[in-house]
């Protein structure tokens, strides 16, 4: 999630076309949702603070990136886009007729765009990615522009890097099968952002303060029409979605599960997102084991025989490599029945299961899977 902003500014134009309605029309707000985030509108949605407003999100897919969003806004197949600052402004340069909602998101020190590499990768910093390989969301967008401003800034040509686009979950990949050279992280993906650091092996060069500062890096748009043909619902969209985000900055804890929950039941549906929401509610909250954890089988004789706990992990899918084992390891990040694990040649036997016949195995706080004897 990405809410760094106090407050949700309406632009000037939208605050003129807003005016007071008897009752609450029904109104469907058609929107394409962002992979790695979720929006504030979203989560005002999951928190009950459209009921009696006559608001109804529509949600049509996910998005490839914030320019798709706007093509679809321009097209009239959505009624709300999001994305960077330069986009939008080039959009209404262009002639599109759109309204600043609200400023989105924003770039500082604690929210900012990462440009990784692995560890042992020759770049080292902006005049090291010329004839490099970039991998971002999009194209024409905030990481786009972030790269050509950088070699810019360097006298380089602004086309000097490569850039591809590669959607979120498959960023972490390309990078370590060395399809590209660097993997640029949105601030908008931390739950990318958070998987490719746990899993360790990768460092940052740079990211996107370091180029433009701290500045608003997004706004979320509507069409004047769709606002001067609904006010009250425009009004209450935008007044409902800032007090989503000041929610979620005063309950961060409480934010992380409600985010979790409603990013599952975009994937997969609202039935498997409360299966989720408790199988983690038991394993965080509760202390236990919970069944709906993943998990893989191991023979019996194999683990009499002794397993060791570098190819475990590997084998649970939670390292690559016994190298990235030994370097979670030294990091503290690897655990045995939520116990940190210090030896690399430590082994796993039957007198590692639990009471209910299993070894929980933990990379970080958020990733398990446990081992079980078959």
């Amino acid at each position: 999630m990405t809410f760094p902003l106090r407050g949700l500014a309406l632009g000037t134009a939208l605050t003129a076309g807003f005016a007071a309605s008897a009752s609450a029309e029904d109104v469907a707000i058609r929107f394409l949702a962002s992979q790695g985030t979720i929006a504030p509108y979203e989560l005002a949605e999951e928190l009950g603070y459209f009921d009696g407003t006559g608001i109804r999100l529509e949600y049509l897919g996910f998005a490839t990136g914030g320019p798709e969003t706007l093509m679809g806004l321009a097209g009239g197949s959505l009624d709300i886009a999001s994305t960077a600052t330069s986009a939008v402004l080039n959009s209404i340069a262009s002639g599109n007729d759109f309204v600043l909602a609200y400023a989105q998101s924003g770039i500082n020190k604690d929210v900012r765009a990462m440009f990784y590499v692995l560890d042992d990768s020759p770049v080292h910093g902006v005049e090291d990615i010329v004839g490099k390989t970039i991998a971002v969301n999009t194209l024409g967008a905030h990481l786009d522009y972030t790269v050509r401003e950088a070699l810019h800034q360097k006298g380089l040509p602004k086309d000097a890097a490569n850039l591809v686009v590669v959607p979120g979950p498959q960023l972490e990949q390309t990078l370590r099968s060395h399809q590209v050279d660097i993997a640029a992280v949105g601030y908008w993906q931390a739950t990318f952002n958070g998987a490719l650091l746990a899993n360790g092996g990768v460092r940052a060069i740079f990211d996107d303060t370091d180029v433009l500062g701290e500045i608003a890096g997004g706004f979320a748009v509507l069409r004047r029409d769709f606002v001067q043909a609904h006010p009250e619902a425009a009004r209450q969209f935008v007044e409902q979605s800032g007090r989503a985000a000041d929610w979620a900055r005063q309950n961060p804890d409480e934010a992380k599960k409600v985010l979790a929950t409603e990013a599952t039941a975009l994937l997969h549906g609202r039935d498997a997102a409360k299966q989720a929401a408790e199988t983690a509610r038991q394993t965080f909250e509760e202390g236990t084991i919970a069944e709906n954890l993943p998990t893989v089988e191991i023979p019996h004789g194999e683990l009499d025989a002794g397993v060791g706990v570098l190819a475990a992990f590997v084998r649970a899918g939670l390292v690559a490599s016994n190298g990235e084992a030994r370097r979670q390891i030294k990091g503290g990040g690897l655990r045995v029945n939520d116990v940190a694990v210090t030896d690399e040649k430590m082994t796993l036997t039957p007198a590692n299961l639990t009471g209910e016949g299993v070894i929980k195995l933990s990379l970080g706080k958020k990733r398990h899977v446990l081992l079980k004897a078959a």
